[in-house]
């Protein structure tokens, strides 16, 4: 449950039922990321699928986002969000040079990911879950001016959004043998991240 105790008192009421939001948004994205860890890391080990390794990493990303909007939140300043943006894009970075190491090993070596229906089912709910907290997020941002809170609105479209790409590599690995399709996944979780740093750090 959002911590009501930390809203600024002096909020009006209207803005205090949006941070209230916010914080419930934030909340539910942290829960559900750190169950998504847990799923994500058995699904990748059993089938050595660096997408979904991948994926679980940018989880563990969206965590750290939803912290540092969850401490954005609480207090005020330009200064507190200048920190919490350039944090989300430090922890995009990470993420990016990750996978790019990986993605390229797994495509020279030729290694060949195993099915995972764990992990198809879990990218699928996943993917409709982050789209709608997004959303979320998009709409209470704008109506809070929060360019945090917009910002990882963003990443969980992102997030959403990989997790499209991702169920798409397993399919395409699992029904045709394209195992190419894994690590082109991770690819994409590349370029977003890099994307999505550049604006974190730039803003």
């Amino acid at each position: 449950m959002p911590d009501v105790t930390s809203i600024p008192p002096a909020a009006s009421a209207d803005t205090a039922r949006l941070l209230r939001r916010g914080f419930a948004l934030e909340w539910t994205t942290l829960a559900w990321n750190v169950i998504g860890i847990v799923v994500l890391a058995f699904a990748a080990v059993a089938a050595r699928s660096v997408a979904l390794a991948g994926f679980g990493l940018d989880s563990l990303i969206e965590i750290g986002a939803s912290t540092v909007v969850i401490w954005e939140l609480s207090g005020t300043g330009e200064d507190r969000q200048r920190k919490a943006m350039r944090l989300i894009g430090a922890g995009f970075v990470a993420l990016a040079l990750y996978l790019l190491v990986q993605s390229s090993w797994v495509l020279v070596s030729g290694f060949h990911a195993h099915h995972s229906p764990a992990g198809i089912a879990w990218t699928a709910v996943t993917a409709a879950v982050m789209f709608a907290l997004a959303y979320g997020k998009a709409r209470t941002g704008e109506s809070l001016d929060n360019p945090v809170l917009k910002t990882e609105g963003r990443v969980t479209f992102i997030d959403g959004l990989l997790a499209t790409a991702v169920l798409l590599g397993l399919i395409l690995s699992a029904a045709w043998g394209l195992w190419w399709a894994d690590p082109l996944a991770g690819y994409v979780i590349v370029y977003y991240g890099i994307k999505e740093a550049r604006a974190a750090f730039t803003h």
